[in-house]
């Protein structure tokens, strides 16, 4: 398994040190620092996958609750969110296209697209 889908896996399964598990363990906080390893995992899954039609059972679950997830959690008034909100609005934006890219195999940009880091 490559370095990105190894880190997509310890994510989806919120392993210690994860962006995921930040999120919702002890420390309940969001680490751009995380964030931006698990973003570039997803983007490499989604570019590495774009042309299977088969998609392992860990990753699409994986995808699907963190579309949700991350959106519905952070949006709870005692979160701290990041700051500024612009950053953290375009990083749930980020996630949701990243979902809808690795389920319908195409982003809804025109290519060639760049990703700009967040």
């Amino acid at each position: 398994m490559d370095e990105n889908l190894d880190l997509l896996r310890r994510e989806f399964s919120a392993d210690q040190g994860t962006f995921l598990l930040g999120l919702r363990g002890e420390g309940m906080e969001w680490d751009k620092t995380a964030f931006s390893r698990f973003e570039r995992a997803m983007r490499s899954a989604c570019e590495q996958f774009k042309d299977s039609d088969h998609l392992d059972r860990w990753m699409a679950e994986g995808f699907y609750y963190t579309a949700w997830f991350v959106r519905d959690w952070t949006s709870h008034p005692n979160f701290s969110r990041p700051e500024p909100e612009q950053y953290y609005n375009d990083c749930i934006q980020r996630i949701a296209d990243l979902a809808d890219w690795f389920f319908h195999a195409s982003h809804n940009y025109v290519d060639p697209h760049h990703w700009p880091e967040l």
